[in-house]
């Protein structure tokens, strides 16, 4: 049975979490649903996966709420439930970043579509940035795209302070998983005087989803945080597996279909 997973975010001014939180947990008890959601004062994070229906009514239940009225979702399937059980948990961020100047329900760089993004890659006077961590890029990012080879999203402050002028480079571009972290890291980044600033709305997963493979400009596959690892064009489950130590993708063995010696950790599935 085909089961389908929904990723959503929101910024936006978010008050009685622990309310809210009990009001998920009982909707995905209710219908069958698994995942994580994040609450914070600042927005709504979630990656959840169940049956169709079951998805849809989660989706109708936050958007009837008019603060998730225009919630934008990115639905994608997989064979077997990719995560084990639902989590609602309360955060000081959706995603951290530990700049409180960085505001997206106040401010963002300019959204640039699916299929309007292979023109900003091709563009010499364009600077285009992956906001992922090191790990994830390492197996799948946009041709000429710069890796900040950060271990977490809240040292991108100190890459762009080591490395970026607003003076220099003024024409920036970045993209992450799903639309969340480049969001933040736009308006950080315009905080930051850079005046013009771009970001791949809905992410690496909606180009996926939109963009034809004869078109694109990806390689690799995109990793993403549950059991199915990393997803390729159609956003179809791709060809890794996780290192069962450390966590990081690993390229499955062609043969047993398992995971081959962790580049990270250098632990194999033998082992």
């Amino acid at each position: 049975m085909s089961v389908t997973v929904t990723a959503f975010y929101k910024f936006v001014s978010l008050a009685e979490l622990p309310e809210l939180r009990e009001t998920l947990l009982a909707l995905g008890r209710d219908h069958e649903i698994k995942g994580t959601i994040l609450l914070a004062p600042e927005g709504i994070n979630a990656t959840i996966a169940g049956p169709d229906e079951g998805i849809r009514q989660v989706l109708a239940h936050l958007r009837a709420d008019p603060r998730f009225a225009d919630l934008v979702s990115k639905e994608s399937y997989a064979d077997e439930m990719p995560f084990g059980r639902l989590k609602v948990r309360l955060k000081r961020e959706i995603v951290t970043l530990r700049r409180p100047e960085a505001d997206p329900a106040r401010r963002v760089g300019t959204y640039v579509k699916p299929e309007d993004w292979n023109a900003l890659l091709a563009d010499p006077d364009v600077l285009v940035i992956d906001t992922r961590n090191a790990y994830e890029v390492g197996i799948g990012t946009f041709e000429g795209a710069i890796d900040p080879a950060t271990r977490a999203f809240s040292e991108f402050p100190d890459f762009v302070a080591a490395n970026l002028d607003p003076e220099k480079h003024k024409r920036v571009a970045m993209f992450c998983t799903g639309g969340i972290r480049c969001e933040k890291a736009s308006a950080f980044m315009l905080s930051q005087g850079f005046p013009e600033v771009y970001h791949l709305e809905g992410g690496i997963l909606k180009y996926l989803e939109t963009v034809p493979p004869e078109q694109s400009m990806w390689r690799g596959e995109c990793f993403v945080f549950d059991e199915r690892v990393a997803l390729e064009h159609g956003v179809r489950p791709g060809t890794h597996a996780m290192c069962k130590s450390c966590g990081a993708p690993v390229p499955r063995d062609a043969e047993t279909g398992g995971a081959g010696l962790c580049p990270r950790c250098s632990v194999g599935d033998e082992l």
